[in-house]
Parts: C-alpha cells; structure tokens; sequence
C-alpha cells in the first residue's frame, strides 16, 4: 500500500474538488482523507488530500507529472505531492536553553514526530552533550558580528550537506539571516512568549510580572526578514494570577514553548500547512 499526501491552493473556481476526486479515482487511488477551505475575502481555495494506492504500477515521477498537466496546469494550481516514505529532514538551531532541545529530541525518540534530525547547528558548545546523549551530529558554528558572515556560510554548507528540508529555531538566540532565510522560504520555524510588543527585551517575565499580567503565551510561526512577524502556526495560552512569583511564570513559559513547538513541528512534518500571504492555513 502506497500513500501520498497532495496540498493544493489557487483561485477559487468550480469543480475543483470534483476534478481532483475523479483523477484520483481514475488513477485507482482511494481518498483516506479530504479537508478544504476557501478565503472568501481572497478568492483563494485550499484543499488538502491523503489518498491510497494498491497498485504495483507505482511512479510517483509519472503521477506528478500527470497531475500538473491534467489539473495543475487548467486550474493554475499551485501544488505540492509527498509519498509516505518522504520523512523530511530537520534541522535544530539551537544556543543555551535546553527545555525545547530536550522535548523535540524526547519526542522524536518516542516516535511521536514523522521526521529525521541530522544535526544540531549551535553557536554555542554548552549544549553539545544532550546532542551526544542522542547520538546526533553536533556542529558548534560561532556567530557574532565579526563571525556572521563566515557563520552564515558555514551554517548553509552544513544544511547543503545534509540535504535539510526545514530548520527549527529551539530557543536559538541569534537573527538568521536573510540569505538563509531566502533559501529556505516558509521552512524555518521559531519559537517564543507571546508577550511581544508589549514587553520586549531580555527579560520580558520580569516585565510582565510588574505589570500584573493574567496570560502567558507562546507562538511559533514561520521565518520571515520581519522579525516576529512571519505567519502564525501554533499557539496557546495559561492563565497566571497575582499569587504567581516571576519564576513561576518562567515555569510556565518554558512548558508552553515546548509544547506549542512540537505541535507547530508535527504539523509542519505531516504536511498539514499552507502557507499564503503572511499567514498560514493550518489542517488538523
């Protein structure tokens, strides 16, 4: 049994859902899986598909080249197909916090995240332990104002090297770059509080202690050269109380960061993402 995952979006018209059905079907696939949703406001239409296929006949070269002549190319389609077997490979950027660090590599031992992690990129060494613990490669890339553009290079040699699909940022304390983010465009994933723009700075539980806060947040979202501002994928929230002290809302910060990180990574591993003008359609 061969499975295949295919994200479409383009403008919204008639019979897509129809056309793309009855292709599937006249190539003696089976749809496990079928979610769509259209952005009145744009005209755009989204639509994301898991479909089966018990052939013996199986070309995924051949049914992508099928696919854009017979649908992408009339509809104008823009469109991606993945097979099962596509783990895509991530790479972690990391700097000194470990929680986020110790989570991911924790949960991709369990099994829970369909990828694999070929190497941990840190531009510090104090972490180069958990990494061995993992039995993962560990590369110490130094990046400060007189190393960035050496490191840059050597951060994009390395992810070259390993063939790196996507790049999570695990607490990696560092601006990337925007050569780098221009070769990986939608494909590299932060993490932080949510409590920006209103409290900035290195200590923003501090800041948001005095203040009284009743929320702390977390968001992950997609790199973009506007720093903070790429498109959301995952977010949650926990509510605090004046009888919270500011290490209990680091507490609970941290146990956040982790948690909405590896939801925005599965997501993004398991091809449930879209990415359209500055913001994301998310299928769960």
């Amino acid at each position: 049994m061969q499975k295949i995952t295919i994200l479409i979006h383009c403008k919204d018209q008639k019979a897509i859902i129809a056309s793309v059905t009855n292709y599937i079907a006249s190539i003696d696939g089976n749809i496990i899986y079928l979610d769509q949703h259209v952005d009145a406001n744009e005209n755009v239409f989204f639509m994301r598909l898991e479909c089966e296929f018990n052939t013996k006949n199986w070309n995924i070269e051949a049914i992508k080249n099928d696919f854009q002549a017979t649908l992408a190319s009339p509809f104008n389609m823009s469109w991606a197909m993945y097979t099962q077997d596509e783990k895509p490979k991530m790479a972690l950027f990391i700097s000194k916090y470990d929680h986020c660090l110790y989570d991911i590599l924790g949960r991709h031992s369990a099994g829970e995240l369909p990828l694999e992690i070929p190497l941990i990129i840190s531009n510090h060494e104090d972490l180069k332990p958990v990494a061995d613990r993992f039995n993962i490669p560990f590369y110490y890339v130094p990046f400060t104002k007189d190393t960035k553009a050496e490191g840059e290079q050597k951060q994009l040699d390395l992810l070259k090297q390993y063939t790196i699909d996507f790049i999570v940022l695990a607490r990696y304390m560092q601006i990337i770059t925007p050569k780098l983010i221009a070769q990986y465009p939608n494909q590299i994933i932060n993490i932080h509080h949510s409590f920006l723009p209103a409290f900035p700075g290195a200590k923003p539980y501090h800041s948001a202690f005095m203040r009284g806060v009743k929320i702390i947040g977390a968001t992950s979202h997609y790199v973009t050269e506007e720093l903070d501002e790429g498109p959301i994928i995952e977010q949650d929230i926990t509510r605090v109380t004046h009888s919270h002290s500011i290490e209990n809302f680091i507490m609970k910060g941290r146990d956040l960061e982790r948690t909405v990180l590896a939801r925005a990574i599965k997501l993004h591993a398991e091809r449930k993402t879209i990415v359209y003008d500055n913001k994301t359609i998310v299928f769960l």
